[in-house]
């Protein structure tokens, strides 16, 4: 993958240390701020054309566009062990050899936390809670001084405010799933795998240790922007009480990173999991790959692109398609090129989306779609995973056509797949409201099935399981489905 200059001055993402989730607020400004990397030249109604050309923020300077890739291949992560104060830098095929661990709690298997003290993890949770008020205070300036730029903005601020709404009548939800995501000794949090800033990933382990268990790499979405680990706590929660482990893939949301910096996180955070996942009580043999929304993006073009790589003579690779028993997405989407006007319909500008993307040139590199097509991929496509796709017929931020077009396609040049499509549910239905509604969850249900297929034992558990229990009020589940914004 072609090297990257770096355009603008920030000294702040060279040491960038991954942060707890923000709070709803400095998520939808996180929003905010990737919609003001728009590009002058492009339509009149994009509102934040002007801001590039006459302001800075957070310490960038003025930009000359167009924009570009904004982190340099070539830069280096020091990851820092907090109870030692020392540097270590983590190659990204370390772990095959030797693995180096982190000093904090969350990164060390469960036999070696057992003997920890009350003590650290309330330091722990004291520094989580420090790093998300320091987040959330500067995002929301950032935000002030972004709407100051884009004046009436009526399709942000409206944007703004549902998303706001939403975040409020699930907030009952998202408190009990913080909770257990930060006090729960079930969580390994923030193991680094890599050496690049945010390469690490949180573990969700299940009380019962008895044998191996199946394994789920997930790479959260958050639309390429305001992606986050820490978004799967749900999912890893409830996956981990049918006695499976998820292991969620942190990676460099945009502007730290573009398209090829988050495929290569993702690759290394497979990686670790195929190499490692073993000392933490999960059967490398049994290891599935998930992504949501732009997550289901990374991850198809994380398989495509380890499939070349297989397919290469003398490429070297960390990891092996082989090791993956099959590829689960979640509203996802394929296919760049459909889905350039759908996202600049909705607010995700078409130069902001290019960026991203690494510029127009790129988008089919980083169409699974269409790469899987090509006459050149040839050998390449029969060492991809059977891949299950799921989505909701009433998703409006990607269209169920996405998954429907992928999975024939992968059909028709030899690849097990299927599309699962669910009749009225929206992006988020499937993914917050309905886990967070209890009792049965088609999705997930039919999600556990495919996991648990050939296991009698495991499929015997899963017939007696107790219901999920409710997170959130059915008045406000269906306003929420009502006002959100994705």
């Amino acid at each position: 993958m072609p090297s990257h200059t770096l355009p603008i001055t920030n000294r702040s993402l060279g040491s960038t240390i991954p942060t707890p989730p923000p709070s709803s607020s400095s998520v939808a400004t996180t929003m905010l701020l990737g919609a003001a990397k728009k590009n002058v030249e492009d339509d009149d109604d994009d509102p934040s054309a002007s801001l590039l050309h006459s302001s800075s923020f957070n310490g960038i300077n003025k930009v000359t566009m167009p924009i570009k890739p904004f982190l340099s291949r070539a830069s280096s992560f020091t990851s820092i062990d907090n109870n030692n104060n020392k540097a270590s830098v983590v190659a990204p095929c370390f772990y095959q050899k030797r693995r180096r661990r982190t000093a904090s709690e969350d990164s060390l298997p469960s036999s070696a936390i057992s003997n920890g003290s009350d003590r650290s993890r309330s330091s722990s949770f004291g520094n989580d809670v420090r790093h998300v008020a320091s987040e959330t205070f500067l995002l929301t300036r950032l935000g002030l001084k972004m709407l100051r730029y884009l004046g009436v903005g009526y399709k942000w601020i409206t944007r703004f405010l549902a998303l706001g709404c939403y975040a409020l009548l699930l907030f009952p939800g998202f408190i009990q799933v913080g909770y257990y995501y930060f006090f729960s000794s079930q969580i390994r949090r923030s193991i680094v795998f890599g050496d690049k800033p945010r390469n690490r990933l949180d573990l969700y382990l299940p009380k019962n240790s008895n044998g191996p268990k199946p394994v789920v790499a997930f790479v959260t979405g958050g639309a390429w922007i305001i992606g986050y680990k820490a978004w799967g706590s749900l999912l890893g929660q409830q996956l981990s009480e049918r006695d499976i482990i998820v292991a969620c893939i942190d990676y460099r949301n945009f502007p730290q990173g573009t398209i090829g910096d988050m495929v290569t996180d993702a690759s290394q955070g497979i990686s670790f999991v195929c190499n490692n996942i073993a000392e933490y009580g999960g059967d490398p043999n049994r290891i599935y790959l998930m992504g949501q929304s732009a997550g289901a993006h990374i991850a198809a073009c994380a398989i495509v692109e380890q499939a070349i790589k297989e397919a290469g003579e003398g490429e070297s690779t960390c990891w092996s398609l082989s090791q993956i028993k099959a590829y689960f997405g979640l509203s996802g989407g394929y296919n760049l090129f459909n889905l350039v006007d759908h996202f600049h319909s909705r607010g995700l500008y078409r130069s902001i989306f290019v960026s991203i993307m690494e510029g127009e040139e790129s988008l089919r590199r980083f169409s699974p779609e269409v790469m899987v097509q090509d006459p050149n991929f040839g050998n390449a496509v029969s060492l991809l995973p059977p891949t299950v796709l799921f989505h909701g017929t009433g998703d409006y931020s990607i269209p169920s056509d996405a998954s429907k077009s992928f999975a024939e396609t992968l059909k028709r040049v030899g690849v097990k797949a299927e599309s699962i499509l669910y009749e009225g549910k929206t992006h988020t239905d499937v993914f917050l409201q309905d886990p967070m509604r209890g009792g049965q969850d088609d999705m997930f249900d039919d999600l556990v099935g495919y996991i648990h297929a050939g296991d009698a034992e495991a499929l015997a558990k899963d017939a007696v399981a107790p219901p999920r229990r409710r997170l959130v009020p059915e008045c406000m589940l269906k306003l929420a489905h009502c006002v959100s914004p994705f």
